[in-house]
């Protein structure tokens, strides 16, 4: 993949509009596709006030134009990434849509978080080329983007993303199994499933969840991984505490009850006041700058 191809994204809201940042301020020109022409209308403004809070160059901005089709995006792209909503079906209408446009070697690539990638390019003619890259939010602060390969994608695909991508700052991995969620969400939601089980057991409230999260392992986290940590403290300790431990885990195969019946009730975190723990306004605010203020301090040091 040349250096400096064009890149088109599809889909300019909360993902779209951030991997297309990262690109642009790597140098590429990129085109982005969306059916809002609001979406369209503010694309520039947003990537640029990113750009300046994060005390970068805005002329960036200005690599990036807004398309109403998605013909017109992915034209001549040398790689093209989808951020359309979590959707199977509208998914595999978008990648029909742009196999139809753009080149035959393009690189083609959707951003899920958790839908198998084998799925959504599965209606695809040209199969070798199409892969998954799992972005993280926002995903011009989090380092992360996770590449995923599927029965069909070829060496020289991964290699050629895996490329752009580490030229545009990020951190690549490879995922060599097509399994929902790939890695980081099932590590996440692993841990997410004993937390409401935690609270659902009555053993600690979600404000304690949280708190032990925070104040101990979750510190060490970005610089010391499980199994680094596993090797660590030894493995011989690690199975002595999994022999007694594991056996009470949470094992429900599917969604828990006390998250169903918050669903159920109406009760779906800050979009209603009310999840796990209630939220006013300037609760909701202050998390939001808490955990944006993180990641930029992060991101200046370089981590």
């Amino acid at each position: 993949m040349r250096a400096g191809g064009l890149i088109a994204v599809i889909g300019g809201g909360l993902m779209g509009h951030g991997i297309a940042q990262v690109f642009a301020r790597a140098g590429h020109p990129v085109r982005v596709y969306d059916p809002s022409e609001r979406v369209l209308e503010t694309l520039n403004a947003r990537i640029g006030r990113n750009l300046a809070d994060l005390g970068h160059a805005v002329d960036a901005a200005q690599r990036v134009t807004g398309h109403a089709t998605i013909a017109a995006a992915v034209t001549g792209a040398a790689a093209v990434f989808e951020a359309g909503p979590e959707n199977l079906e509208l998914k595999q209408q978008i990648f029909a849509d742009i196999e139809a446009a753009a080149p035959e070697e393009a690189i083609l690539a959707s951003n899920t978080s958790v839908i198998p990638i084998t799925q959504i390019m599965s209606g695809l003619r040209l199969r070798g080329r199409a892969l998954g890259t799992h972005w993280w939010n926002p995903p011009y602060l989090v380092p992360l983007v996770e590449v995923i390969r599927t029965s069909h994608t070829t060496a020289e695909a991964v290699q050629a993303v895996t490329s752009l991508l580490t030229a545009a700052g990020k951190t690549a991995v490879t995922v060599e199994r097509d399994v929902p969620g790939f890695v980081g969400n099932r590590l996440q939601h692993a841990l997410w499933r004993e937390a409401i089980s935690l609270v659902e057991r009555g053993i600690c409230d979600a404000k304690t969840v949280d708190t032990v999260v925070k104040a101990s392992f979750g510190r060490r986290l970005a610089v010391l991984g499980p199994l680094e940590n596993a090797d660590l403290v030894g493995t011989d300790l690690t199975l002595a505490i999994h022999e007694t431990v594991l056996p009470d885990l949470d094992r429900t195969p599917g969604p828990s009850p006390l998250l169903k019946r918050l669903v159920a009730d109406g009760k779906l975190g800050m979009k209603s006041g009310e999840g796990f723990q209630h939220w006013t306004p300037e609760q909701q605010a202050e998390l939001r700058q808490r955990v944006l203020t993180y990641l930029k301090t992060l991101n200046d040091q370089g981590i």
